[in-house]
């Protein structure tokens, strides 16, 4: 089978997925196209060069003048980035130095890796990976009148600085990321239109800054409760970690996530959650999987145009019933007065279905998706 044939039948075939990062944006959309997914991208942030941050610079310079007792290291680019720019300033070997004489935890394996690769060895690294653990182990520590320096991956997770410091800490932020709107704002408004209209079937984020940001975009255009409207109760929100699902979820949005934090398992995840969402129709003696924008009929695709995608979600609600040419007037795209629109739109679905049966004209009254008899229950 060729690429392009797998693509047709991959998992995610028929779906539209929105991706908000900025960073490995190619590699994640590649993973996803591979799977048949259509991919919208629009960075949601963008990053100050770490060089031309006066605060991190003025951060970094306070530590190598007093050495901190404890460094958490919580990404390794972040890591890279800060003995990186610390080098440029001409501070590289001072900060090496507070490090190697503080108790120093790294997040995760990929932190280690550029820990050990700047010549350091880590104290310890928590199995899960989370930044919650490191937290709990410093808890049972005990942090009274310790100094603790916090590299940040953009917001910490809620509550970990003040909890160290109620418990009698001094947390340093070291701030490794500055992170900005992206230089054109015009893609991420895109996505955020499509994501009111429904276009999307899941939308995607790799970083909590990019999860704020683009509420903070819907907030600033006065479309904040739609936005919302459709991330509760439409598209499905995949996030890479808990710390990236934080600003969702502290708006009510419902996330989910895959047990490893990384972008291959957060593709694995879609490919299961998202067909699970379009579940298949006995219809006509054929299986019906009715996806964002594509069809899956007996395992082939059929693209769809808009307008026949449009009724078929409406016919889609209640499998089987009757569903009168004025409600599918009404779901069609631009809206209209004319019954005949809805005539010709189905018209064309039924050539796009490659199977005439599948949309039941009832007489006077309207059209139905014709399940199977075992499913629909009776007639109606």
């Amino acid at each position: 089978m060729h690429e392009d044939e797998q693509q047709q039948r991959g998992p995610l075939a028929g779906f539209t997925v929105g991706v908000t990062a900025a960073r490995r944006a190619e590699e994640f959309g590649a993973l996803l196209e591979r799977r048949g997914a259509t991919v919208l991208h629009a960075p949601a942030l963008r990053t100050v060069p770490l060089a031309d941050d006066g605060e991190l610079r003025a951060v970094t310079r306070q530590i190598v003048e007093s050495a901190p007792d404890v460094v958490i290291a919580t990404t390794a680019v972040g890591f890279r980035g800060w003995t990186e720019a610390a080098a440029d300033w001409g501070l590289g070997d001072g900060l090496l130095t507070a490090l190697r004489g503080a108790e120093l935890l790294a997040r995760g394996p990929k932190v280690k890796g550029a820990v050990r690769a700047a010549g350091l060895t880590e104290t310890w690294s928590p199995a899960s990976e989370s930044l919650a653990e490191v937290g709990d182990r410093l808890l049972a520590e005990g942090v009274a009148g310790r100094r603790i320096a916090l590299q940040l991956h953009g917001e910490p997770l809620p509550g970990f600085i003040e909890s160290l410091r109620d418990a009698g800490a001094e947390v340093l932020p070291v701030p490794v990321y500055r992170w900005t709107d992206p230089e054109d704002i015009a893609p991420l408004d895109r996505l955020l239109d499509i994501t009111l209209a429904r276009g999307l079937d899941a939308l995607t984020f790799t970083s909590a800054p990019a999860a704020a940001s683009l509420l903070g975009r819907g907030e600033k255009r006065g479309l904040l409760p739609e936005l919302l409207s459709a991330l509760r109760d439409d598209v499905l929100v995949a996030c890479v970690g808990p710390v990236t699902a934080a600003p969702l979820r502290a708006r009510g949005i419902g996330t989910v996530q895959p047990e490893r934090f990384r972008l291959a398992p957060l593709v694995q995840l879609l490919c299961q959650e998202l067909p699970a969402r379009a579940p298949a129709l006995p219809v006509a003696g054929h299986r019906v999987e009715i996806r964002g924008h594509a069809v899956i009929v007996d395992g082939e695709p059929r693209p769809v145009a808009p307008a026949g995608m449009a009724l078929l979600h409406t016919l889609a609600r209640r499998p089987g019933w009757v569903v009168a040419r004025a409600d599918l007037l009404r779901a069609l795209p631009g809206g209209g007065t004319d019954e005949h629109a809805v005539e010709t739109a189905v018209a064309r679905l039924r050539t796009a279905l490659g199977e005439p049966r599948l949309i039941q004209t009832v007489v006077k009254r309207g059209y139905r998706l014709a399940l199977d008899p075992a499913e629909d229950g009776g007639g109606r």
